[in-house]
């Protein structure tokens, strides 16, 4: 009995569903920009719309790199698209505002870090949940999104030792930085705690269906969050743009 062979399992995670898709270009590239828009057009430019900038960008940096590997079950795809919407959001920042990175290394760093340490918790979601990847990292990203955007607009709203536990608060502080041009330095916490946590999700992706791993990976988040919330108390400094219009 002859049976038509199936497509490989790469294969058939790169198509993915349309809707997956239209909902990954959605909460990583359409809201954010939108909320970029609106931001500009409400926020007067102040030490407040560069943090809440840095926000939108990690947001959607999160949104696309996780959602991306997560449907496609690539790392290199999430990590590509990552890096598109944030250089795109980054630019798009730039023009709207007229204060975009102090130095293009800091805010290339930090995109780069944060885009491989979301495109890896993806890629470990398609790689452990299959084809309900892509609905547990959606999941995550609008988790992560609605605690990190809320502490942006209200401070109060979120304890700091959450907003510690956060990978994308992580990525906003290190933009945030990157933005006001204080250098890698300041960030130094932040972009540790993202490349250990990308490390240590690609240990667990390798050795799946390996559990132990797991233990690592946690612990390291947790290692990584307090390094973060020990460090998290200084404020960010003012972009010079904002610091001669003041």
């Amino acid at each position: 009995m002859s049976t038509r062979p199936r497509a490989p399992l790469a294969s058939r995670r790169l198509r993915g569903p349309v809707a997956s898709w239209l909902v990954a270009a959605l909460t990583g590239i359409a809201a954010p920009a939108t909320a970029m828009f609106l931001l500009t057009a409400v926020v007067p430019a102040s030490p407040a719309a560069s943090l809440m900038r840095a926000t939108i960008i990690a947001i959607g940096l999160m949104g696309s790199g996780m959602m991306a590997a997560a449907i496609s079950g690539r790392l290199r795809i999430g990590l590509g698209g990552a890096l598109l919407a944030g250089a795109g959001l980054l630019a798009l920042g730039q023009a709207l505002a007229t204060d975009g990175p102090g130095h293009l290394l800091p805010a290339g760093l930090a995109l780069s870090i944060a885009a491989a340490s979301f495109a890896a918790r993806g890629a470990l979601f398609a790689r452990s949940a299959g084809a309900r990847g892509w609905w547990i990292a959606l999941a995550v990203v609008a988790g992560e999104a609605a605690m990190v955007a809320s502490a942006t607009a209200r401070p109060d709203a979120v304890p700091e030792w959450l907003l510690a536990l956060l990978p994308a608060q992580w990525a906003s502080t290190a933009i945030g930085h990157a933005l006001a041009g204080s250098g890698t330095l300041a960030a130094a916490p932040a972009l540790v705690a993202l490349a250990v946590t990308a490390a240590s999700t690609r240990l667990v992706a390798a050795l799946w269906p390996r559990r132990w791993p797991y233990l690592v990976m946690f612990s390291a988040w947790l290692a990584c969050s307090a390094l973060v919330l020990h460090h998290q108390t200084a404020p960010l400094p003012v972009p010079a743009t904002e610091r001669a219009a003041g």
